[in-house]
């Protein structure tokens, strides 16, 4: 038996409100099911907690909750049921009606004033009218309903034109359905067939796999005869690991779901599972990879992280709740008390989702730290795919540069094949010893061969040797490790033995040196005027003549040319040219010069020594042919 229709017209704000949602906010139209079995599933919740908790509801059946998908093609109608809670008439008003409250004359005018539909559409989602994307699809929209404990149910009903229709029906069953006279699909329009049977499976794949209550359809099929036959089947997998109890998982599933959401047919490294409970509530499960991806390092690149809201998928690639540097981190987090539009712009300024950003990511370092001491094995496999990325986070993440820093490994001339960890490093300094020297290059080959190392190596110095690109730019601004800062080998003083030189030289001998030179130098320096900044004697330089070096904060060569290769133009920047006193044709220059200082003989020797020590540091001539000049007359002449 059903009352009068009673016809309650929409405010004016809302009706342009409604036509905002239905004609022109929404990018995706098929969310629309996303948001109805989301509303279907909370009201399986809500009864089975208040089936609990209050006694009026003591006989109610929840023995098999569930969310029902109806299809009928002859009156093109879609049907969401459930046997959830239900609503009662003032339910209908206040929660259906959420688009008819106070706040609409706001929304609107926040929607006028932006002219991004992604901006829009997020905007629609704050103000919770989510339900209304039905109307996208659908000519009309008929919502039959009975709350749990109540006699009677109450039928709602709208074309999204402006008004909406209330009556008292009796003898609906406890729960809602939600019923979608459908619009005709229109490709052009973004409306696809939601008719058919492979569509809503997509849709519900996608978006709500992993909702708890089983979301089932009848679905035609033929037996063995040939004769068309109907089954009910259960669309969704239901299977939300994370939020079942770490005991309860098997390997194997953990293993099966990250090859699901990963593409990666490799078990994982490392699973994190965890589960934060308070004023902020949300659950994770995360994989560090055995094997980084092809496009890791790729400009298009997408964070590996799933954000859903109470098991409903939400977004790809959620940035919010992983920084980039560790963007090779597959899995998923479950956040419980968001909206299901909230979009991205929110999460990256709410202060509860950037505490839990700073939790997943200390969880993640924890267990990186965790395997780095128990299975040193793994651990370099991990550091060897992903150590690049991660040494970004110590430019990109201050806040975790201690943690990450500690986690560095790194080839060094202690082993020629084993690399190191800053910890041991620091454990084997010698003596006096305040430095952590390092050297940058392009190849190992490169940084061991380099004239910089001979008096370390000589003196039995462990040296750090980086050649990734990132590399360039971490150490100088990475904090002291364990108390001692990092520095280059080839900028500055280097400090060996307790003195700038490390040389062993007494004083006397040093000035005896200084006063040698004391002509040619200053005489150096001028005639290399445009290629270098000062020239000045080594300590640093066991067999080679020379080398090249910066002031302490100087860019290195190697860092210019990537600052340059991205389009970003420096000043030049003039280096230092270091001279080994006791090499013999430092020495032949020196005695030259003091012979006859203008013989351009002198001057092209000049070049050529500044010439060999950029060639040994794997620099780039400034003019390889007069270069090549200057050394065959030189080659030829001593023949």
């Amino acid at each position: 038996m059903t009352t009068s229709v009673e016809t309650l017209e929409f405010q004016a704000e809302t009706r342009q409100l409604l036509r905002l949602v239905i004609h022109s906010i929404y990018s995706n139209k098929d969310i629309f099911l996303r948001e109805l079995i989301s509303n279907a599933s909370d009201a399986l919740d809500k009864l089975r907690l208040e089936s609990l908790t209050d006694s009026t509801l003591a006989g109610v059946d929840t023995a098999d909750l569930h969310v029902s998908l109806e299809t009928d093609k002859d009156s093109r109608t879609l049907t969401v049921r459930d046997n959830g809670v239900g609503m009662s008439r003032d339910d209908l008003v206040e929660l259906i009606g959420t688009i008819a409250k106070s706040g609409t004359a706001d929304l609107l005018e926040k929607i006028k004033e932006t002219k991004d539909a992604t901006t829009a559409e997020n905007l629609i989602g704050q103000f919770g009218v989510g339900f209304y994307s039905a109307f996208m699809v659908a000519d009309k929209v008929t919502v039959r309903t009975r709350r749990a404990g109540t006699d009677s149910g109450t039928q709602w009903e709208s074309d999204g034109e402006g008004a909406y229709t209330l009556q008292t029906v009796d003898g609906l069953p406890v729960g809602t359905s939600v019923t979608l006279h459908l619009k005709p699909a229109d490709s052009e329009d973004g409306l696809a067939d939601y008719l058919s049977e492979s569509k809503i499976r997509q849709i519900v794949k996608q978006y709500s796999d992993f909702i708890r209550w089983p979301i089932r359809m009848a679905t035609e099929g033929t037996d063995a005869e040939g004769s068309t036959t109907e089954d009910v089947e259960t669309l969704n997998s239901m299977k939300a690991l994370w939020a079942r109890p770490r005991s309860e998982v098997t390997e194997d599933e953990y293993n099966e779901f990250y090859q699901q959401i990963s593409y990666d047919w490799q078990p994982p490294a490392e699973t994190i599972h965890m589960r934060a409970e308070g004023t902020f509530e949300y659950e994770a499960l995360l994989f560090i990879p055995s094997q980084a991806p092809f496009d890791l390092f790729s400009r298009e690149t997408k964070r590996g992280v799933q954000l859903y809201v109470k098991r409903v998928f939400i977004m790809d690639d959620c940035e919010a709740v992983m920084p980039h540097y560790l963007r090779f981190v597959k899995g998923v987090v479950d956040a419980h008390d968001l909206s299901l539009n909230v979009s991205r712009e929110i999460l990256q300024h709410d202060r509860q989702i950037q505490g839990m950003r700073r939790r997943l990511v200390k969880k993640v370092l924890g267990a990186l730290k965790d395997m780095q001491s128990k299975d040193a094995e793994r651990y370099a496999t991990v550091w060897a795919q992903f150590g690049r990325a991660l040494k970004e986070g110590l430019i990109e993440d201050t806040d975790n540069a201690e943690a990450l820093l500690g986690l560095v490994s790194a080839a060094s001339t202690h082993d020629p094949e084993k690399p190191t960890t800053l910890r041991d490093y620091v454990a084997r300094m010698k003596d006096g010893q305040d430095a952590i020297y390092y050297l940058t290059g392009e190849t190992r080959a490169v940084v061991e061969n380099s004239p910089h190392m001979e008096a370390l190596t000589a003196k039995g110095y462990e040296v750090l040797i980086l050649t990734d690109p990132v590399d360039e730019v971490w150490v100088d601004r990475a904090p002291a490790f364990d108390g001692h800062s990092f520095q280059s080998i080839a900028k500055g003083q280097v400090d060996l033995d307790g003195t700038a030189d490390g040389d062993g030289q007494s004083d006397a001998e040093k000035a005896r040196r200084e006063q040698d030179f004391a002509a040619l130098l200053p005489w150096l320096t001028g005639t290399l005027s445009e290629q270098v900044k000062e020239v000045r004697l080594s300590s640093r330089l066991t067999t080679s003549a020379a080398c090249i070096v910066g002031d302490a904060h100087d860019v290195t060569p190697t860092l210019e040319k990537m600052y340059r290769a991205m389009g970003q133009q420096l000043p030049t920047v003039k280096r230092i040219l270091e001279l080994n006193p006791t090499h013999p044709l430092i020495t032949a220059l020196r005695t030259a010069h003091d012979a006859n200082a203008d013989d351009p003989a002198v001057a092209q020797t000049a070049e050529l020594v500044y010439g060999s020590a950029l060639l040994a540091e794997g620099g780039d001539l400034p003019d390889p042919a007069r270069f090549t000049r200057l050394l065959t007359d030189r080659l030829s002449r001593t023949l």
